[in-house]
């Protein structure tokens, strides 16, 4: 879907002015059609990830039942000390971990998610990346889940702050819309001091999933 410049400062909660100074000087990803500037969503919100900007989260339901953070974790799960040297070896053992019914689409779902890694980095700063950010791993008919995983070494992800990547979480959804909704919600969570600090000391299940479970709510009824 392509946005307009009103339509994504709304999603980012920016002026519109603000919005061209960052067209102007090419510092956010558009295409410029009969003269005017548009948008993907899907490539507004990673880099929003990227760039730590505070997102409009109900422009992501679009009138649907809200997907919970702390539903996809549960089922995700959450792992500690993920094997693997580099970004190739920690992504086996990511998807490795996927609750993926069919066994035979891990391979499948390795190599895209290699490829997407060879095109641009997914690392978003503070030590976390979140492989396949931009295009989904939709599983049709398949309840969202996030897998939450802690590496066993800080592995070089070319983060766009420069630091190596301690945190990986790994979405797969069964729409489009769900992967956005929860990608737009992760994105609150990385914003929140307390759910990075979380991360920074590595957390059990039981932890995060109660932050999430704030967050959500704070999200649900927001003050």
């Amino acid at each position: 879907m392509k946005l307009t410049v009103r339509d994504a400062a709304r999603l980012l909660s920016v002026s519109e002015s603000e919005l061209y100074h960052w067209i102007e000087d090419g510092e956010i990803p558009f295409y410029m059609i009969n003269h005017q500037p548009l948008f993907n969503r899907e490539e507004l919100l990673e880099w929003a990830t990227e760039h730590k900007l505070r997102l409009s989260i109900e422009l992501f339901a679009d009138g649907a039942q809200p997907v919970m953070l702390e539903d996809a974790l549960a089922r995700g799960g959450i792992h500690d000390r993920l094997p693997g040297a580099d970004r190739a070896s920690v992504l086996r053992a990511a998807v490795a971990r996927l609750p993926i019914a069919d066994e035979g689409e891990r391979e499948l779902v390795l190599d895209i998610m290699l490829a997407r890694e060879a095109e641009a980095s997914t690392g978003v700063g503070n030590g976390v990346a979140i492989p396949h950010v931009r295009s989904p791993l939709v599983f049709a008919g398949e309840a969202p889940a996030i897998a939450l995983c802690y590496l066993e070494q800080p592995i070089e992800f070319g983060a766009i702050d420069h630091q190596p990547v301690t945190t990986l979480f790994v979405m797969m959804t069964p729409t489009v819309q769900v992967h956005l909704q929860l990608l737009s919600r992760l994105s609150v969570a990385l914003h929140d001091e307390a759910f990075l600090a979380l991360l920074a000391r590595r957390a059990d299940a039981g932890s995060v999933l109660a932050e999430a479970r704030r967050i959500d709510g704070a999200l649900e009824h927001p003050r």
